[in-house]
């Protein structure tokens, strides 16, 4: 669970970069907008990209949320990834997990539409991180 004071930072940050598991043991990075969902943080990302194929082979994943200008506060938290997918997410419950992660890490969509339509197209995921561990400079 996100304490308030981590909760309030993710809230207001979203700039984030992912450390998944690759096959051969290395750490593998991208850069994702994550924001707060439930009980840890959520990002979304397409069904064919290496994160989401890592995560599936191997849930435990590092996220660190930091400040716009890299500088002035993060935190990391470390744990295992839930994913939320057209395999094991009904479509209706799956398109409203993925609209509430675009609101947390953005805002509204100008035509939900069009956006569901695209996330269907990309055959999109949600992730969700619940915290095993948090750190940073921003956890106060």
């Amino acid at each position: 669970m996100l304490s308030d004071n981590v909760r309030e930072f993710v809230t207001e940050n979203h700039l984030s970069m992912l450390s998944t598991v690759r096959l051969n043991g290395a750490a593998q990075l991208s850069l994702v907008l994550a924001g707060p969902y439930g009980d840890g943080v959520a990002f979304s990302t397409p069904g064919d990209r290496v994160k989401y194929k890592n995560l599936l082979r191997d849930s435990k994943c590092s996220i660190l949320i930091s400040t716009s200008d890299w500088f002035n506060g993060y935190v990391v938290i470390e744990g295992k990834a839930r994913i939320m997918d057209e395999d094991n997410t009904e479509p209706t419950a799956l398109l409203s997990a993925l609209r509430d992660v675009y609101r947390v890490t953005a805002s509204e969509h100008p035509n939900w539409d069009e956006y569901d339509r695209a996330m269907v197209d990309e055959h999109r995921a949600v992730i969700i991180i619940e915290p095993d561990h948090v750190y940073g400079s921003a956890v106060g």
